[in-house]
């Protein structure tokens, strides 16, 4: 069986640890979001598909959500102590050479998807790991302070420098109309046997992969062999700040919808079991459900997810 994953955030990589204990690793290809990287010390960082790649290769902080494990920060900690402009954004020193590695090979004309290869090959993942396009993505959020003031803001800097205080208005992903999906991509989805929406951010994570012109379309394509589970239980996220973002395009806080919000591209939605009674409202959406214990605090939890999610579409 091949499967294709479409994944952003901690949730993805949690689930995808969870993935590949039902399916062959080397069976599983991830399209990673890039609509969060920035520029920071004038190195390009990816955190998406950077924490996609540490997840898969058993190098993930699991209790921190991000970064590596045994992970030191003496850089930041003394690039802040120096008043670095970007030291908000921390960087550990196992990442930092992540980062050293992949900007000068972009600067030398390499494209990311194959220096996203070139570190997923040196941490040993058999999964193919491929950002959603090569080409420049951002997504900024367009909010309001304190005192009234409208800002339009990096999602970095609203989520990480200003700790998602503001009251956001409209979620923009700049670059994506022009933008083309990265080699593999398509043929991934076009080919797999199963399509797959990780538990992540539907706002920050799904959305911009879906924004870049084609990509949609081929999740579409493959809609009926298509399933994702909610990041949403219980009328709030796990982790991280959907319950800002999904409000301010129109989503409902729910994981019946969400499941509304993606019912063009998916057959099947995988719900927590405090959600039960919202499985009605989503099979009159026309999506087959189920209902499981969804949080994933180890990987064996994250097995029993990812396979209610590929029942929903293997038993069709």
């Amino acid at each position: 069986m091949k499967v294709t994953a479409l994944a952003g955030g901690i949730g993805a990589g949690k689930f995808l640890r969870g993935l590949v204990r039902v399916v062959d690793p080397a069976d599983v290809t991830v399209v990673v979001n890039t609509g969060d990287d920035i520029e920071v010390h004038g190195l390009f960082v990816s955190p998406d598909v950077d924490s996609v790649t540490y997840w898969l290769a058993g190098l993930m902080d699991r209790g921190r959500g991000w970064g590596r494990a045994d992970e030191t920060f003496r850089a930041t900690e003394e690039l802040r102590r120096l008043g670095a402009g970007g030291a908000w954004f921390g960087l550990g020193d196992l990442d930092l050479a992540v980062h050293l590695y992949r900007t000068p090979r972009l600067a030398e004309g390499a494209r990311l998807s194959q220096v996203v290869n070139e570190v997923r090959h040196t941490f040993g993942v058999p999964s193919r790991i491929l950002p959603m396009t090569d080409d420049p993505v951002t997504t900024r959020i367009e909010a309001v302070d304190e005192a009234g003031t409208a800002l339009d803001l990096h999602f970095q800097e609203y989520w990480v420098l200003r700790g998602a205080r503001n009251e956001v208005k409209a979620i923009r992903y700049v670059g994506s109309s022009e933008a083309r999906p990265a080699p593999g991509v398509l043929e991934a989805i076009e080919s797999a046997d199963v399509v797959l929406l990780c538990p992540s951010n539907p706002v920050a994570s799904i959305d911009p992969i879906l924004a870049v012109p084609g990509i949609r379309d081929a999740v579409h394509g493959r809609r009926d062999a298509a399933a994702g589970v909610s990041p949403i239980v219980g009328g709030a996220p796990i982790r991280g700040m959907a319950d800002r973002l999904l409000p301010a395009v129109g989503v409902p806080l729910t994981a019946a919808g969400v499941a509304e919000h993606y019912r063009d591209v998916l057959a099947g939605w995988v719900i927590d079991l405090v959600d039960r009674a919202l499985a009605p409202n989503v099979e009159r959406l026309g999506l087959r459900v189920a209902v499981t214990d969804t949080i994933m605090a180890d990987d064996a939890a994250a097995e029993r997810v990812a396979t209610a999610a590929l029942d929903l579409v293997r038993s069709t």
